[in-house]
Formats: structure tokens, sequence, C-alpha cells
């Protein structure tokens, strides 16, 4: 099979997974329509406001894996790098626009995580992903949280692939973090002018 045919149906792959809208689909399961309550999106986040983090944290994870298999099986299978990255951000693109719901998707976060991992690989995420709930528990906004951990994440591949190990990481995994980073300020520009304000609320932690 051809480079190029590779692309395209991963590239398809990427997106359509990306659009399943998993918090969208538990709400419903728990008879919640998510797209009417809160911030009216199919985040894990509005997810916790109507059912609590068990079911929020099971959203996250399943968001998670949109971005990580796509981007694993692109890094796995295509050769060259900026192909890989482009299949890498589709689920985020595909998440925050679903086809599926006519395009109100969730913020993209948990599924730029799992992009991430699948990049530089997932041993190496979990080692930062501490930083993710000591954030949380000082901001109490999970949309703030969000916004300064992907920053962190994007930084800390920057450092350690261009300044303590250059050439350690293709650069374009740079470009992949510095664009998801970028592209979710975008999915999150409601939630920025409500921080602005001071009317963001805050985050729901009961379980």
């Amino acid at each position: 099979m051809s480079e190029t045919l590779k692309f395209i149906l991963l590239a398809v792959f990427a997106y359509l997974l990306g659009s399943v809208p998993f918090g969208y689909i538990i709400g419903k399961i728990n008879k919640v329509d998510v797209l009417q309550i809160g911030s009216k999106s199919a985040s894990s986040t509005n997810v916790s406001r109507a059912l609590g983090w068990r079911w929020a944290s099971i959203s996250a994870l399943l968001d998670f894996s949109k971005g990580l298999l796509p981007a694993y099986l692109a890094r796995m299978n295509l050769t060259n790098e900026w192909l890989v990255i482009i299949v890498a951000i589709l689920p985020m693109v595909g998440h925050v626009f679903p086809v599926y719901l006519h395009f109100r998707g969730g913020k993209g976060a948990a599924t730029f995580y799992g992009g991430v991992s699948g990049l530089i690989g997932l041993r190496y995420f979990v080692l930062f992903f501490p930083a993710l709930p000591i954030i949380l528990l000082i901001t109490r906004r999970m949309s703030l949280t969000n916004m300064i951990f992907s920053w962190l994440l994007t930084g800390a591949i920057f450092v350690f692939s261009v300044i303590i190990k250059p050439h350690a990481l293709p650069v374009s995994y740079v470009v992949y973090s510095f664009v998801g980073a970028v592209f979710m300020l975008f999915a999150m520009r409601e939630n920025i002018d409500r921080l602005i304000k001071g009317k963001e609320p805050e985050t729901p932690l009961k379980w």
C-alpha cells in the first residue's frame, strides 16, 4: 500500500474516531443531555457537572484513546513525520467539531493528551500527568487547568527535544504540541472570556 493511501485512510479514520462523542453517549446512557446543561458541550468536564467524575473519568479516558490510537498508528505506518502529525491532530479536530453532533463537541484536551502520548510514548506522558490534578486542586477550574497543563507539556517537549537532548524527537512533534495547545485555546475561547470576566464556574470535584 502506498504512503499516500495509508495517509488518506488514517486521516479519515482519525477524524471519524475523534468525532465519536463519548461524553454525549455517556450522558444519554444516564438519561442526561450534556448539550443542554452547563457549558452545553460534550466535554468530560461537562459530564462531571451532570454525573460526577466517575463517569467523567470514563469519558476522559475514551477521549484520550481517540487521540492515542491514530497518532500511534500513524507513527508506526507512515515514514513522513509531517503526515504523522496531520493524522495526530485530526482526532482533536473531530472532537471539537464532530460530524455526528453537527460539529458541536468538546474542548479537545483529553484527545490532545492522547495524541501526545501516541507520539512520544505513553510512559513519558505518565511522568507529566501528576501535574494536572495538582493544578486542578489549585485553580478549581478544569478549563484553566487544561490550558496551563497543555502549555507545560508543550514546553517540556520543546526543552527536552531542542535543548536537553537535541533531535531526540522529530521537530514535527514540537510543532504538533504547539498547534494542539493553540487549537485548545481556540476551542476554549468562551471559557477564556468567562475567566477574564470572573464568571467561569468552579469545576465540581464530586466523585
